[in-house]
């Protein structure tokens, strides 16, 4: 039986938990869209879900190139959305992690972090434009204009993206003191 659930994440590994729970109730992802999930029924806890942030878009050669070298290690990617590809592996298959050592985990990490500071820098440079051109079209005609109002949410949306990084930029600094204490 189809299930879709309509659900909005901003931290992936808070949704690849939530995908792993779902499997566990017998649900299997079977494709994704913006914030939509299509599951489908399957033996609780057949699949081990990850979300990886791919180099290139899903449909690039070169990331299909990667996810045909996954498959062939029996990782399948159910659905991939924009440069996010949403994999899983049979649970009888064994643990599913992607990245095993100290610094891979740090490389995908930062890799995940630039790709939501791209996004936040966007957000407070037309924010601060528009506040800006409010300011200086309000003087000109009284008032602040609908430029700065506009502006002042687009700040504030990035400055919540930089904040999305904060958990990530926490386990880079434990994972490079756990580095430090090993060498």
């Amino acid at each position: 039986m189809k299930h879709i659930v309509h659900k909005a994440y901003w931290d992936y590994e808070k949704e690849e938990q939530w995908l792993n729970e779902m499997s566990h109730k017998g649900l299997a992802l079977e494709d994704y869209s913006w914030c939509r999930y299509v599951f489908r029924d399957a033996p609780a806890g057949k699949y081990i879900y990850r979300i990886e942030l791919l180099d290139k878009t899903g449909s690039h050669y070169e990331s299909q190139k990667y996810l045909k070298f996954l498959e062939e290690t029996g990782i399948e990617c159910v659905a991939a959305y924009m440069r996010w590809a949403f994999l899983r592996k049979e649970a009888s298959l064994g643990p599913f992690d992607l990245y095993s050592d100290i610094d891979s985990k740090i490389n995908y990490y930062s890799k995940v972090i630039n790709f939501w500071n791209i996004f936040a820098a966007m957000e407070l440079v037309i924010g601060t434009m528009n506040v800006l051109i409010g300011l200086v079209n309000g003087g000109r005609y009284g008032g602040l204009g609908f430029n700065f109002f506009l502006g002042l949410p687009l700040i504030g949306l990035g400055v919540a993206l930089v904040k999305l990084g904060d958990p990530l930029r926490a386990k880079i600094k434990r994972l490079q003191q756990e580095r430090a204490v090993q060498e």
